[in-house]
């Protein structure tokens, strides 16, 4: 379970989001001591909650108490508010404050954390066609990619300190309950459903059980550094993944796609999420070993909607 006994407690940021929640669960399964960083105090008796305010610049010293990995996943929701500049200032400040308050705390007081696990994300490459981007591609332009920049150099900054890092870029998380999934499978459902664009933009998407393996894979493989694409082995376009959607909900898709002048007049410069196109490869963090749970699209969606 444990890699030589190395990692036992682990500290997770933005621990009471989506993927914070499950990879709790996940790892008090495994037998790991789980602790939080949040700015409210928890309720659950298995895990300690220690609480910090990364705009005031506050944080629990006793957070890094006995821990010996941080998963940093923290940062505000990239869609829940249009874009405007001071959005946009909040989306990537909430990222790379967050990890240097930690970093900070690590220069500063005694500790024994051996391992640094962060999210970043894929919209590093940008708006790139049909173009197989790997880890090894140059960013891409436009706000995404300047905050996941911006996210990576203050990851990185823990290097000073000596620490293996592991950074995953991830994809579209596929959920039944939260994310991007409900709010394309809403106008299937609603027998409205149609590719969005030109519906040829590929869909970095990956199933939520493959994202909790990758964090466990991290912990458990001392070995592992560096930067790896968390995203599945084959991408979709955006007509096929809404085609896939209906199929397994039993609903027709519309002959016709949603322009991309409407997304673009309802989301403004946000409609790059949805009409962006990365195609992202996952070869490298199959090289170095991960065997994917829901590699293909169809038997993933059949899995989640049971």
């Amino acid at each position: 379970m444990f890699m030589s006994g190395q990692i036992k407690r682990v500290l997770i940021t933005g621990g009471t989001g989506s993927i914070g929640r499950q990879l709790t669960k996940a790892l008090l399964q495994q037998g790991y001591e789980v602790s939080l960083l949040s700015r409210k105090p928890g309720n659950d008796p298995l895990v300690r909650t220690f609480t910090w305010n990364v705009n005031a610049g506050h944080i629990d010293e006793n957070c890094i108490e006995g821990v010996d990995a941080v998963i940093h996943l923290a940062g505000a929701g990239i869609a829940d508010k249009k874009w405007t500049e001071q959005r946009k200032k909040e989306l990537t400040d909430s990222r790379t404050n967050s990890i240097a308050l930690i970093y900070h705390l690590l220069k500063t007081r005694p500790n024994q954390v051996k391992r640094i696990i962060s999210a970043t994300a894929v919209g590093y490459y940008g708006n790139r066609a049909d173009e197989i981007l790997s880890e090894q591609s140059a960013a891409g332009e436009g706000f995404m990619s300047e905050c996941c920049i911006a996210w990576e150099r203050a990851i990185d900054k823990g290097k000073t300190l000596g620490l293996p890092i592991v950074k995953f870029r991830t994809g579209v998380m596929l959920d039944k309950n939260t994310g991007a999934l409900p709010q394309m499978a809403l106008p299937v459902k609603l027998f409205a459903g149609a590719p969005l664009g030109n519906g040829k933009q590929w869909i970095p998407w990956i199933h939520h059980t493959d994202v909790i393996g990758m964090y466990l894979f991290a912990l458990e493989n001392e070995t592992l550094e560096g930067v790896f694409n968390m995203v599945a082995p084959e991408p979709a376009t955006n007509k096929q993944l809404t085609k896939a959607i209906a199929k397994q909900l039993r609903r027709p898709v519309w002959p016709f796609n949603v322009p991309a002048f409407v997304l673009n007049l309802l989301l403004g410069e946000m409609s790059i999420i949805v009409l962006g196109s990365t195609r992202a490869s996952a070869e490298k963090i199959k090289s170095a070993g991960y065997i994917f749970k829901h590699p293909v699209l169809s038997e993933a969606l059949k899995d989640i909607y049971g």
